[in-house]
């Protein structure tokens, strides 16, 4: 092992249960914001990785060594092709070996790309595998389409070399990118020809860069998120008060789903949901565009939340969220809005995941955390 993994207090380390795993998925759900891949399954990969005896273990960021290897990794493509085929299941600790042999290093920590939905699991599969633990932080607080929309990458991390493994068996490396578009551009294109849905490590970070520039407590905030909603519902309180209460966001809408139009093209889900309101917001209409995550809602015609603050379709009954595969005609839902990490509203920030990296150049970010 290296010497910043020596330097890894294992007495730190938070061991996560199946408990855990439960209120995890609830929490990612949340944020995942309708994308990063659909939790359930995420959790089931997980679980069963417990029960063969690995430990999926969590590094808090302010015990990160700062010359630490740490490699963020997760999973590339549609949500709705991961929910539907089975993933081999070995595929991110492919990634970690093929990185390691091809820069001759020993990685010390993995690191999450995107707490939302199963991308919040996907690390935590890969270290178990690898005997590494994960670092409690994440780059986007969130779940987004695109692998340059991370604070890794906007504040100066260049993610090659990296390597994309697929379920078939095969390992790509991309050994330089021109940009970090670029590698979205080049990744994305391969995703479709492995069929929709592969895992993808990046080139290791410092732990003295992560520390400065990850999203701190992304796994403990997720859980302790997913823990309220379970204990709403055990107790029979409302869970969608208690997540804006712990979020600071608030409810935006309640209604129907009376039209859904849902397509892939280049390796994403593109979509529309339209919605009829009720009680408080009967006589309104409303809509949800998609492009993997839930991007913009608008009410009556006017946009009243977009990216990079969180747009979240919830079961109006049980709190828990529902991704954007699995959104059907006829659902009555409640949409929340919840405040991004003010890392992700900073101007570099919303170069690259404000409305107009999304092409709405007719919309002006305004963050809900100044309303």
């Amino acid at each position: 092992m290296s010497d910043a993994s020596a330097l890894i207090d294992n007495e730190k380390l938070w061991v996560l249960t199946e408990a855990d795993l439960d209120a995890l998925e609830v929490g990612a759900a949340i944020l995942g914001t309708g994308g990063g891949g659909n939790p359930y399954i995420g959790k089931l990969r997980a679980r069963e990785a417990i029960r063969n005896g690995h430990k999926l273990s969590i590094l808090p960021l302010d015990a990160v060594p700062d010359e630490a290897k740490v490699v963020s990794l997760g999973g590339i493509g549609a949500p709705l092709v991961a929910y539907e085929r089975i993933k081999e299941g070995r595929e991110g600790v492919r990634c970690i070996r093929a990185l390691e042999e091809r820069l001759q290093i020993k990685i010390d920590a993995i690191g999450c790309e995107e707490i939302g939905g199963a991308n919040a699991m996907e690390p935590l599969i890969a270290a178990a595998q690898a005997g590494l633990p994960v670092v409690d932080c994440d780059g986007m607080g969130r779940a987004f389409p695109e692998m340059q929309m991370t604070t890794y990458s906007i504040y100066g991390h260049r993610s090659t070399p990296s390597v994309m493994c697929d379920l078939h068996g095969n390992v790509v490396i991309f050994d330089h990118a021109a940009s970090e578009l670029w590698h979205e551009r080049m990744a994305r294109a391969l995703v479709v020809s492995q069929g929709g849905a592969s895992t993808l490590a990046s080139a290791p970070m410092s732990g003295a860069f992560v520390k400065k520039f990850g999203i701190p407590h992304a796994y403990t905030h997720a859980v302790a998120l997913g823990r309220a909603v379970l204990e709403a519902q055990r107790t029979h309180a409302d869970p969608i008060a208690a997540i804006c209460e712990q979020e600071g966001g608030r409810r935006i809408f309640s209604g129907k789903i009376t039209d859904l139009k849902r397509h892939m093209r280049g390796g994403f889900v593109f979509g529309e949901a339209l919605l009829t309101g009720f009680d408080a917001y009967a006589g309104d209409e409303a809509s949800v565009l998609i492009q993997n995550e839930n991007l913009v809602f608008h009410r009556n015609g006017e946009m009243e939340v977009v990216v990079p603050d969180l747009i979240i379709v919830l079961d109006i009954d049980t709190g828990t969220a529902i991704t954007t595969e699995m959104l059907r005609y006829g659902q009555r839902v409640a949409i929340l809005a919840l405040p991004c990490h003010p890392l992700m509203r900073t101007p570099a920030a919303l170069e690259v995941v404000g409305p107009k990296a999304f092409g709405f150049h007719d919309m002006i970010y305004r963050p809900m955390a100044e309303n």
